[in-house]
């Protein structure tokens, strides 16, 4: 695979997508915050007087949350992408701000892989990459648990075969 022009590494789109469990992963996550913010809103609307406002504040509520979960979790899934190859890890996420990086592997400090609680209901992984740089780690969230420790496993291997001062 060819991701270098005279020498140096390109800075591209990346071509894997996050696992599509993802997609249910970050709905319920967002559905769980939403149902949060209604539930404050109901228990402020018991006992009130004057509930016209409070209805009014919950309907906002209710078409946010329906916006926010009909396009958010697919925005992501679409946005959030990235490879692995012998030479770099590239990655691109962000909701409004998106952020594409490289990292090259003589330049890979440490590799993680997390798994919170409801990820692991989804089978989801989530793979931190450590470099020196300033702008701090590369993470990839939203990976099928099986791809996140394959990768984890291959990074730690070119990375051991790379010569390299990792900074």
């Amino acid at each position: 695979m060819q991701t270098t022009t005279g020498g140096r590494l390109d800075l591209r789109p990346p071509r894997n997508r996050v696992s599509r469990k993802a997609v249910a992963y970050w709905f319920v996550r967002a559905l769980v915050g939403w149902l949060v913010i209604t539930a404050i809103q109901v228990i402020w609307l018991i006992g009130e007087s004057d509930l016209l406002p409070h209805l009014i504040g919950l309907a906002v509520t209710a078409v946010l949350a329906a916006v926010h979960l009909a396009v958010m979790p697919w925005w992501r899934y679409r946005v959030h992408l990235w490879e692995a190859t012998d030479e770099a890890i590239y990655t691109q996420s962000g909701w409004f701000n998106q952020e594409r990086r490289i990292a090259p592997v003589s330049r890979i400090q440490t590799v993680d892989s997390k798994r919170g609680p409801l990820e692991q209901v989804f089978g989801l992984a989530n793979v931190t990459v450590t470099t020196a740089s300033a702008a701090g780690p590369l993470k990839i969230d939203g990976l099928d648990r099986g791809t996140a420790d394959r990768l984890v496993d291959e990074l730690t291997a070119n990375t051991q075969a790379t010569t390299g001062d990792a900074t």
